[in-house]
């Protein structure tokens, strides 16, 4: 199996992790580097998709501003998405070219990641949404997931709501969907009278079930 090298690299702004990404697609472009999945926490930030529209944000901006909410104009797919502390955020830095080229699939690979975890280890039953990407628990969206590919590397990737504030997600419109809720993990799992998620297990779990179902053996 090839490798994959994963980057745990904690709280990070936005910002910075943006950079790290380019560079890394450049390294990997190079072949420098095996694919990589960065790991990171986020303070809370708005980032806007390609089809996102200024509507997306609910938000007074003095509002948001006065909480030192930044947000980002982005490459990915898809709309507005709020990122905070709580969540997973998985940016993968990684050669399309070895995954049949075809970026359907590869999205179809992340949701199955959280339908593999979240049915595995939490006896929650998500899945996929015949309208909109990423994973489901029925009409909530527990992670959100948006690509994007320059020269057959792609960055970007997923959020996965383990127990972040999700009062947050009403200065948006998450993802553009204005019908739909937002869930986590905690959420899920307080309301069945179950403990609260621990987040390093949690992250660890996402590892795991990444490397089983892209076909990588782990390197870092």
């Amino acid at each position: 199996m090839p490798d994959l090298a994963v980057r745990d690299v904690g709280r990070m702004r936005y910002g910075e992790a943006l950079d790290l990404q380019l560079r890394l697609v450049e390294e990997r472009r190079a072949e420098q580097i095996p694919d990589t999945l960065i790991l990171v926490e986020h303070p809370p930030v708005i980032t806007m998709g390609r089809k996102a529209t200024d509507a997306d944000i609910l938000a007074p901006v003095d509002q948001l501003a006065s909480r030192g909410v930044e947000v980002h104009r982005i490459t990915r797919g898809g709309e507005a998405t709020y990122h905070g502390p709580g969540q997973i955020v998985g940016y993968t830095i990684m050669n399309l070219y070895n995954h049949q080229r075809k970026l359907r699939q590869f999205v179809e690979r992340m949701e199955e990641i959280f339908i593999g975890l979240l049915g595995r280890h939490y006896d929650i039953a998500a899945g996929r949404d015949d309208e909109h990407r990423g994973v489901w628990v029925g009409t909530e969206k527990i992670t959100a997931i948006g690509i994007a590919v320059t020269r057959g590397i792609t960055m970007h990737g997923f959020a996965f709501n383990v127990d972040p504030d999700l009062s947050h997600f009403t200065w948006i419109v998450p993802c553009g969907i204005r019908d739909r809720g937002v869930t986590s993990l905690a959420r899920i799992l307080t309301a069945s009278g179950r403990s609260r998620p621990d987040y390093a297990t949690v992250k660890r779990q996402v590892v795991k079930e990444f490397c089983a179902v892209y076909g990588y053996d782990q390197t870092s």
